[in-house]
């Protein structure tokens, strides 16, 4: 598999974190608040260093919990104080409908890399990009699974972000909320510089390529296995 893109894992757990980063299969890691209560985690920041300290050359994200601009360029700073390659997840638009511009380019001014998250729409992709500093660089995180689950399709949107965060220096587009092996493939042809894939999809990375034969086959196999251990049988007369 020779790929462009680069491959982030997305998850909160740390053995899982491990497991991919041996494999050789990532060469960053993103996170959030709802992975990390998924995870049972209970001490963020404690996570966040132990993650820092297992993965001191490579990108990951943490991102900010406040809700107030105030509180996340507090809470941002913190987070960036961690190591030199974490960059600070900031949404790009609060629970109040109010954007981040303000927050986003405050920290970016600072030297601070940001990933601007939770990104919908090209107006919003325009936003972050405007905000970066070009200087430091930066991360816009596009939910284009969240956007393929309205029934929209994100490619057209994908693109335009790619045309988008390439007119500005660092600035790296990213495809978030991944739903398939599929989404990296695209991710590449729509010109995405990162993915970030959970785990379970990670781990489905070496069937990349696989014929669709032999596809094919293996699934009868496995319907077979599974037979075999339900013990079940059809009776049939005669």
């Amino acid at each position: 598999m020779t790929l462009n893109v680069k491959i982030y894992a997305d998850g909160a757990e740390l053995n899982a974190m491990k497991a991919v980063a041996a494999q050789g299969l990532v060469s960053g890691f993103t996170t959030n608040p709802s992975l990390m209560k998924a995870a049972g985690i209970t001490d963020y920041l404690a996570f966040a260093k132990e993650a820092v300290a297992t993965f001191p050359d490579q990108s990951i994200s943490f991102e900010v919990f406040g809700n107030t601009p105030e509180r996340m360029l507090a809470e941002a700073k913190v987070l960036a104080s961690l190591g030199k390659h974490v960059a600070v997840k900031v949404p790009v638009i609060r629970a109040s409908g109010d954007d981040n511009a303000a927050v986003i380019r405050e920290l970016s001014d600072a030297g601070v890399q940001v990933n601007v998250t939770a990104i919908t729409t090209l107006t919003q992709v325009k936003l972050a990009v405007d905000a970066l500093n070009p200087a430091v660089g930066g991360i816009v995180s596009v939910f284009a699974g969240r956007v393929a689950d309205t029934g929209v399709d994100p490619l057209p949107l994908m693109r335009q972000a790619a045309e988008l965060c390439h007119t500005k220096d660092n600035v790296e587009l990213l495809w978030a909320s991944t739903r398939e092996v599929f989404n990296v493939v695209q991710a590449e042809q729509t010109g995405c510089d990162i993915i970030t894939v959970p785990p379970k999809i990670l781990a489905k990375l070496s069937k990349f390529g696989t014929p669709a034969l032999q596809v094919s086959i293996d699934t009868v196999k496995t319907f077979d296995a599974d037979i075999a251990s339900l013990g079940f049988t059809i009776p049939v007369e005669g």
